[in-house]
């Protein structure tokens, strides 16, 4: 019971430094428990990652260490070095923004904009962004009729998560509280890099979820996809189209269903993100003394997204499903800045 008093307390901190952006996300946890009866319990989903793993308050640097925010010639642009990849790519960012071979990224991203450090960095594949460019795009949320409607007891619903890491697995464990029968489903040769992670986040994000691990190439994939009445993804189209599974077919094929496919910046922009950098395009950002821009929380826009996700496909099974529903981590974070 002491530790319980322990971590309440802990989130209470990390939670006060959201408080004034935090009623538009209230009120969409709200309206996800109207429509299941399930309460979302916020500081632990925003905040319950950072705590476990003993992170500190973010500043310019991200709590998890991989992302910055640079200063630039007319603003300032979020870059997320969290891969051995997107380290090995600095070399040919700084090239690309004229810097010298010896400058830091926070040299070179002074002399160019924000929009510019940003693109370069996502042409090499680094997840990047200009602070606030998300901000007033589109809806967090775009739903696409491509089946027909049925209503289905939630108690009777299976979901195929083919996520990873924060967002998709979040919108899982909601809907796994509301009584549906969530399959977390991996791939032999890429498994959920959340398992690097607290494991004891791990397990909280997953509990009571049945997993699969299969190897994508079989064809195995489209058998499992084929039994479920939810699926939620976090891949680009075409990566999940050369498996065979088309999220078009899986509608069409029995009334009712529903497909939640969260990406950065929506189905049709193949720009990459994670939750930091998606955060920081959304403008979610908060200010240190100086008045500069400091990130908020721990990669605010992967919970925040899981969040939008639940509300979202429990409204659309509410309703008889048939939906496609394209939701962005960038104008999930917006929102929260646009609304608060």
């Amino acid at each position: 019971m002491g530790n319980d008093v322990l971590a309440d307390a802990a989130l209470g901190g990390w939670m006060s430094t959201l408080e004034p952006l935090l009623p538009p996300l209230a009120a969409v946890a709200q309206d996800f428990t109207a429509l299941t009866g399930v309460p979302v319990d916020l500081p632990s989903a925003l905040f319950l990652r950072a705590h476990l793993a003993g992170l500190g308050f973010p500043d310019r640097t991200s709590a998890g260490g991989s992302c910055h925010l640079l200063e630039t010639a007319d603003g300032w642009a979020a870059v997320n070095l969290a891969r051995p990849d997107d380290h090995a790519a600095v070399p040919a960012l700084l090239a690309l923004l004229g810097a010298a071979p010896h400058a830091t990224l926070r040299e070179a991203a002074r002399r160019v904009k924000a929009a510019e450090v940003a693109a370069h960095a996502q042409l090499l594949g680094v997840a990047a962004a200009e602070l606030g460019s998300a901000r007033g795009t589109h809806a967090p949320v775009r739903a696409e009729r491509l089946g027909e409607r049925h209503v289905r007891d939630p108690a009777t619903l299976r979901v195929v998560d083919l996520s990873a890491l924060w967002a998709g697995p979040l919108c899982a464990r909601l809907l796994g509280r509301a009584g549906a029968h969530v399959v977390k489903v991996e791939s032999t040769t890429r498994p959920d890099g959340a398992r690097r992670g607290a494991p004891a986040f791990y397990r909280w994000l997953h509990e009571d979820h049945e997993s699969l691990v299969l190897d994508f190439a079989s064809g195995a994939l489209t058998e499992i996809v084929a039994e479920a009445d939810v699926v939620i993804e976090a891949s680009r189209p075409r990566a999940l189209r050369r498996l065979g599974v088309r999220a078009e077919r899986f509608l069409a094929a029995r009334p009712g269903r529903v497909w939640v496919g969260i990406t950065g910046y929506g189905r049709d922009d193949d720009r990459i993100a994670f939750g930091d950098d998606a955060a920081a395009a959304g403008g979610l950002t908060g200010l240190d003394a100086q008045g500069a821009p400091t990130f908020l929380g721990d990669a605010l826009a992967d919970p925040v997204t899981g969040v939008f996700a639940a509300r979202a496909a429990a409204r659309s099974l509410a309703q008889g499903g048939g939906e496609l529903l394209c939701v962005s981590m960038a104008a999930c974070a917006a929102s929260l800045t646009d609304g608060g």
